[in-house]
């Protein structure tokens, strides 16, 4: 399955999405604005979804990928995180908006759930899937018990590709990242810029970065100990990589993985050579374990697995498995 258009940087590549069926309105498997709430038949933990930049909360590839999961877990109940009840309005506060602030009315929507109030599984596609790292690391309650993240962007991207022909939402958004990905226009207004991580200008995104770098906890005198608590609170984090994603730049940052910034006076790099990779056991803030990735992983609950092929084209291959094991167990 192919799910709907996925950028990386409110300037990347749309995808489209395969020709989906018709949803009649009692089908549809999602608790969100667009839909009645539909209850819990079976007694399996829920799900919460979060869709990706380009997409909305109740898109036709977001109803499909909950029919599916319910093939899987029937009766169970899903909830599909909106910003805003309209479609359109929600598909462009993927691309502008604060992150900080639109976290915030999540948590909120999720607390008024009665169906979450015990808890939940949760999956996040692409820049969803590191929002809901930042749920669970900043509030937690209820709180999550197995997240799965398909290509999220958990270090950043550091490079800008472009837009399609004929995208003007991406083309507008990437006109106003050219005035400085690092403004404080663009910190605060721009989605994708507040998890751009430049690894030649880590210390201005150390400087005016409030999204990205605190959920990391980067910043040395501003680490919050809440979030390792919360994060290695999680039963699993199941990281998965496309094989041949070229949106997220770099697509080790699905797992934790950044470019190595290029030292003063470093001799460049041949034209065609890749730029080295630190991966996730070699970060520094995974060393020092700031926000609890570290314990997760030693205890065996940090799942690094690959989706064959590009950004966010997933096979049944790999997501089936994934649900099966980690998503709706009994309660």
């Amino acid at each position: 399955m192919r799910l709907p258009r996925e950028l990386a940087f409110s300037l990347l590549l749309p995808l489209t999405s395969l020709a989906l069926p018709t949803l009649e309105a009692d089908q549809i498997p999602l608790s969100s604005p667009a839909s009645a709430l539909v209850k819990n038949h079976t007694n399996v933990r829920p799900l919460v979804l979060w869709h990706g930049l380009g997409d909305s909360h109740s898109s036709p590839g977001m109803l499909k990928f909950a029919n599916l999961i319910r093939d899987v877990h029937p009766g169970i109940f899903v909830h599909s995180i909106y910003i805003e009840e309209n479609l359109d309005a929600d598909q462009r506060a993927g691309f502008f908006g604060n992150v900080n602030e639109q976290l915030e009315g999540v948590s909120q929507q999720i607390a008024g759930i009665d169906e979450l109030k015990h808890g939940f599984d949760a999956i996040g596609f692409s820049q969803g899937g590191q929002f809901l790292r930042a749920y669970v690391e900043r509030y937690n309650s209820p709180s999550v018990h197995n997240l799965l993240t398909f290509g999220s962007q958990h270090m950043g991207v550091s490079d800008l590709p472009l837009c399609a022909p004929g995208d003007v939402l991406c083309q507008i958004a990437r006109r106003a990242a050219r005035f400085g990905v690092y403004s404080k226009y663009a910190q605060t207004n721009l989605i994708q810029a507040q998890y751009f991580r430049d690894p030649d200008q880590l210390s201005t995104y150390l400087e005016v970065n409030e999204f990205l770098a605190s959920i990391n906890n980067e910043v040395a005198n501003a680490v919050n100990n809440t979030y390792a608590d919360n994060l290695a609170s999680l039963e699993h984090l199941v990281l998965i990589l496309f094989s041949e994603d070229k949106t997220v730049v770099p697509k080790e940052s699905s797992w934790f993985g950044s470019y190595e910034p290029k030292d003063e006076g470093a001799v460049a790099l041949l034209p065609g050579a890749e730029r080295p990779i630190i991966p996730m056991r070699l970060q520094p803030t995974y060393i020092a374990d700031t926000f609890g990735l570290r314990t997760l992983d030693e205890r065996g609950a940090v799942i690094l697995e690959v989706c064959e092929g590009e950004h966010m084209r997933i096979s049944e291959e790999c997501w089936k498995p994934l649900v099966e094991r980690f998503v709706g167990a009994p309660l």
